[in-house]
């Protein structure tokens, strides 16, 4: 925006500023109506009717038209505030490097959407994801190519999102998450080894560079559980036993979890 306000003083100058605008303007147009209608001659005799009339006219249409002005500027200030804001939220809630949704961004989306299905009595699904070696990739090969890794495995979670529908976000480091509502454990179980898979046969290349990676994932079906942190709790249990058989699958959590948590 053109004006900044950050204080105290700077609404007092503002206040100033607006003031005398509106007062030069209001006397310009009352002198060039008086002037139009009544001529220069100081000398000149008037009809008090005459007077009257312009009185009540100037009195009525300068102050419509400098309030309209200046409401129209505020709001185009207001318009320029409401958009930055937006801008500001959109920012805080995405991850920089690959464009989805940051940790934030997806516990916000997420607590919305899990009331919204406990609400529907639909069962909600949660996927936490994670590249295997991903530390030893970036030993190897340096963080340019890590982040290309990062890059392409957001990828693959937004084109599964688009044509599958669900949530999806970087929820930190090389770790991702999903979130998906109406589906069945089968069709999940479905649609992680279909991401898994994707992910295994998804080139990355970063100049000479060429290499496959692989994710594992771990998932819980919740059917009535809201607390997202005890779903995501779940999942992530889920994920380590993934890590811990080896690698490059998919584990479910056992259903019971979520009734010991």
């Amino acid at each position: 925006m053109s004006l900044q306000i950050a204080n105290d003083a700077d609404v007092i100058r503002r206040t100033i500023r607006r003031i005398a605008i509106s007062t030069g303007i209001s006397f310009v147009m009352t002198a060039a109506t008086l002037a139009m209608s009544l001529g220069l001659n100081p000398n000149a005799l008037i009809r008090v009717g005459d007077v009257m009339l312009l009185s009540m006219c100037a009195a009525t249409v300068i102050p419509a038209v400098i309030s309209g002005m200046l409401s129209y500027r505020s709001a185009r200030l207001m318009k320029e505030l409401t958009l930055t804001r937006s801008e500001l939220s959109r920012i805080s809630q995405t991850d920089q490097l690959t464009g989805l949704l940051n940790r934030r961004g997806f516990d916000d989306e997420a607590t919305r959407t899990l009331h919204s299905a406990h609400q529907a009595s639909m069962p909600a699904v949660v996927f936490m994801c994670d590249i295997d070696h991903f530390k030893s990739i970036n030993d190897r090969f340096g963080h340019d190519f890590g982040d290309k890794a990062l890059v392409e495995i957001a990828t693959v979670l937004r084109e599964f999102a688009q044509a599958r529908g669900g949530l999806v976000a970087r929820h930190g480091g090389e770790e991702f998450a999903a979130l998906m509502v109406g589906i069945s454990r089968e069709q999940a179980e479905i649609y992680a080894e279909e991401i898994r898979r994707t992910c295994a046969h998804r080139e990355i290349r970063s100049g000479d560079i060429c290499e496959h990676m692989t994710i594992s994932i771990g998932f819980t079906v919740s059917r009535g559980e809201t607390d997202l942190a005890t779903i995501m709790r779940i999942a992530d249990q889920a994920l380590y036993a993934a890590k811990r058989q080896g690698r490059d699958r998919v584990v479910r959590a056992d259903e019971m979890a979520l009734a010991a948590a």
